[in-house]
């Protein structure tokens, strides 16, 4: 697999993804001008990962609101929240790399969304800080990165990362959004309703390529979309926070089923 040029969108996604500098994966270098003029599709099965991530396969709990008034347990559960912008940024970087036969405003679109993912990192890390942590301090697990690779075409990507995931997180800030406030946290409360604010673009970018490919945006489409064994099961949150999902330009009809699906 050829390296893109040195200079390029191209090569600064490449970089990203593969980086092992803790600092490049929550500020990484400005991005340059120049595009590829004929890339080839790239695949990247693998993030760098700098050695103060330690991975973890365990599956961390939710901790309750009573957990969360320990700022410890806060900021675990904060910096779970960083590493998944980290690697939406990653996978964003990495579907630019793998589509480079669509559209030029879709791929101009993952560039804009992965600026977005390291700036909340940032965010995150900036209040890891003031509890007394920082990124790095706990471990990590590439929950993400387990699964959307398996999206083998830019329809599948968009359903799984952006519909899917992001879509859920609008529900998942919501939610985390009270309990930080119920815990005493004001400005983590805050700080998980500005992302989940800023998310609603991205899924709303998302759901427009999902519906211009496949001919509107159906929930039946949808779930066709999603790469076995995925199903909405982890793609929502309870409960749904139906406002801010409709404004990221899923319509009622798409809620309903959603909140509806069962196995």
């Amino acid at each position: 697999m050829s390296i893109p040029a040195e200079g390029t969108v191209e090569r600064w996604a490449w970089d990203y993804v593969l980086s092992t500098a803790l600092s490049h994966k929550l500020s990484p270098p400005p991005v340059p001008e120049a595009w590829e003029p004929a890339p080839p599709a790239r695949r990247l099965d693998a993030p760098g990962r700098p050695p103060e991530l330690v991975a973890s396969t365990r599956r961390s709990k939710t901790p309750s609101v009573g957990a969360l008034r320990d700022p410890k347990r806060r900021a675990e559960l904060l910096h779970v929240f960083l590493h998944h912008e980290v690697q939406a940024a990653e996978l964003m970087c990495r579907a630019l790399l793998c589509f480079p036969d669509r559209e030029p405003a879709f791929r101009r679109g993952l560039l804009r969304v992965a600026l977005d993912e390291t700036r909340h990192a940032r965010m995150y890390d900036a209040h890891l800080r003031t509890l007394g942590a920082h990124y790095g301090a706990f471990p990590v697990r590439d929950w993400f990165w387990e699964r959307v690779p398996s999206a083998t075409d830019a329809v599948g990507f968009v359903a799984m990362l952006g519909v899917g995931f992001e879509g859920a997180n609008l529900d998942h800030t919501l939610r985390f959004a009270a309990m930080f406030r119920a815990a005493g946290d004001e400005a983590g409360a805050g700080l998980q309703e500005s992302v989940g604010e800023e998310e609603i673009p991205h899924v709303r970018f998302a759901a427009r390529w999902l519906a211009e490919w496949t001919g509107g945006l159906d929930f039946g489409r949808w779930l066709d979309a999603l790469p076995a064994p995925l199903t909405p099961l982890v793609m929502r949150g309870r409960p749904l926070d139906t406002a801010r999902r409709l404004r990221a330009g899923l319509d009622a009809d798409f809620l309903a089923r959603l909140e509806a699906w069962e196995p």
